[in-house]
């Protein structure tokens, strides 16, 4: 049991990501509409480094938020500003500035002790999020689906993080396919930096170390993930190549084009076809249809792979577009 405990706190730290304070405002902006009156949850963060509550307690007013929860792990003190650890777990309540200076001071801030240990999981952090409209967080990347399962189960509209391989999964590629989930507005490539505890070993591939002590880590693949609607998502790709057998080869085992990038889907092609996982960073539910997955998880009933010249392709969209031919401006 002791091992078991030890492993499970080891694999935490490894998912204790801070994120950045730019790329939460980059992806913020495309939803402050969806906040006005409401009570907001972040329930992975640390608030003496979480840059959600940072956030979304400056910007208080000017987002007309009814409240702001933060919940934190345990070991972290009930002082704000200090660095000693405690082992209680805390959570705490913000109702917005009483002084007038715009500022959360800590005399501001209500902090109440957990009997548990703060996990998103524990009975006492699910009464909490029964309280919220939004939830908003970086929760940890190993327990994504356990996350995801817990946010659609008490119905909540959330914006968090996670790697763009988990629309990969069953569930959540499900969630996406019924238009319960997509992907947010401001995050399309690349990696991100994220900051990580004191401890976390600087060996560590993309692990660096700033001037004041800081550690990073760069993490490809990041993605929002929400069911909070945007003006963006709605606009259609804009199409430019026509369709010809060469380019676009049909599947060994499907009669399906093969379309290597997102951007070269043809402009002239009403069938079915397979898109990369990338597709979902310009997936416009007006304009395209998603039909299934094509990988090792099940599509219409079958262990599915996609085949092209012989060699097995992973994790390809099916696809159709709802505007049928002729649907685009010089077509």
């Amino acid at each position: 049991m002791a091992n078991r405990n030890l492993n499970a706190a080891k694999n935490a730290k490894k998912d204790e990501f801070y994120t950045q304070l730019i790329d939460i405002e980059n992806e913020l902006k495309h939803y402050k509409d969806h906040f006005k009156g409401k009570t907001v949850l972040c329930n992975c963060d640390d608030p003496r480094v979480s840059n959600f509550f940072h956030y979304f307690s400056y910007n208080f007013e000017q987002l007309g938020l009814k409240k702001l929860i933060t919940t934190c792990y345990k070991n972290q003190n009930r002082d704000l500003f200090s660095q000693n650890d405690s082992e209680r777990a805390i959570w705490l309540e913000y109702f917005g500035d009483k002084n007038d200076n715009r500022v959360p001071d800590p005399e501001e801030i209500g902090i109440h002790y957990f009997d548990g240990d703060g996990d998103f999981r524990s009975a006492e952090c699910i009464e909490l999020l029964k309280q919220a409209d939004i939830v908003v967080t970086n929760p940890p990347f190993s327990l994504f689906r356990e996350y995801v399962a817990q946010l659609m189960t008490y119905e909540k509209k959330f914006l968090i993080i996670g790697n763009v391989n988990a629309v990969s999964y069953k569930e959540t590629f499900q969630y996406i396919k019924n238009n319960q989930l997509w992907l947010g507005a401001s995050i399309h490539s690349g990696d991100r930096e994220f900051g990580v505890p004191n401890d976390y070993p600087l060996n560590a591939a993309g692990c660096r170390q700033d001037a004041k002590g800081n550690k990073f880590i760069r993490v490809k693949g990041v993605r929002w993930f929400t069911n909070l609607d945007y003006d963006e998502r709605h606009e259609d790709l804009i199409l430019y190549k026509c369709y010809n057998s060469e380019e676009y080869p049909t599947y060994d085992n499907y009669d399906i084009i093969n379309v290597n990038k997102t951007s070269e889907i043809p402009m002239d092609y009403d069938g079915v076809m397979g898109v990369p996982i990338t597709f979902f960073d310009k997936y416009n539910p007006e304009q395209f249809e998603i039909l299934g997955i094509a990988n090792s998880a099940r599509w219409i009933g079958l262990e599915c792979y996609t085949i092209l010249k012989n060699n097995k392709l992973y994790n390809r969209i099916l696809i159709r577009r709802r505007q049928p031919v002729g649907a685009y401006s010089g077509v």
